[in-house]
């Protein structure tokens, strides 16, 4: 099948697929950040429990393979009388995934934060919720710009578990397999969905690199 008979036969099937992609991405990373940030505060916090907590969760869902988190997921929940449909599994699977990376990111940006501006706001009276909320996350967020441009990328390559049950084109490259069970797409189907990856974590690069350089702090 060349390439003009491929785009004329599934080529929505392609545009919805991307479309598909883009909105799991979106909705996967904006969890993502609010629960890498509050991982984040447990493994920052005075007390040890909550540290324990978050540096488990970390450590667990940081080391385990995507594939075997989603299968789990898909098939331990329903166990527990929790059934989810396919995409939401995957969603959950990659903002399990992404959380612990994220987190990961949020301590390096903190790390970065001198200790004596903790100090300066322990003398001022300020309590450790006021120190992490007004100056502890806000300068983690500046410094994770990059890091966390890379793990947005990241999620949306993560979308691609969607795949592993090719019953419908849901994303893109469930699309190659739903072209592939049905017709001989080839390389070529393979090809515009790598193309679709390329462009859309091109664009995410670029809007990364220039927000980098507007909140970026000096040292």
């Amino acid at each position: 099948m060349g390439l003009s008979e491929l785009l004329s036969t599934y080529g929505q099937d392609y545009l919805t697929a991307l479309l598909t992609t883009w909105w799991m991405t979106a909705v996967a990373f904006a969890f993502v950040m609010v629960l890498s940030i509050a991982v984040t505060v447990m493994r920052v916090s005075p007390l040890r429990p909550l540290r324990l907590v978050g540096d488990f969760y970390v450590q667990v869902f940081r080391n385990i393979p995507g594939v075997a988190l989603l299968i789990i997921i898909v098939y331990a929940l329903p166990n527990l009388r929790v059934v989810l449909d396919y995409s939401t599994c995957v969603i959950v699977t990659v903002i399990l995934m992404g959380s612990a990376f994220g987190s990961e990111n949020f301590m390096s940006g903190i790390n970065t934060i001198g200790v004596g501006q903790i100090e300066a706001a322990r003398s001022l009276g300020l309590t450790f919720t006021q120190i992490i909320w007004k100056i502890v996350i806000p300068q983690a967020l500046r410094s994770a710009v990059l890091p966390m441009t890379n793990l947005l990328i990241a999620v949306m390559l993560s979308t691609s578990l969607g795949s592993q049950v090719p019953m419908s084109p849901d994303e893109l490259t469930g699309v190659v397999s739903f072209i592939n069970t049905r017709s001989t797409g080839g390389i070529l189907a393979f090809l515009i969905a790598a193309l679709g990856y390329v462009g859309t974590a091109a664009v995410i690069g670029f809007v990364g690199n220039r927000l980098d350089k507007k909140v970026r702090i000096l040292r």
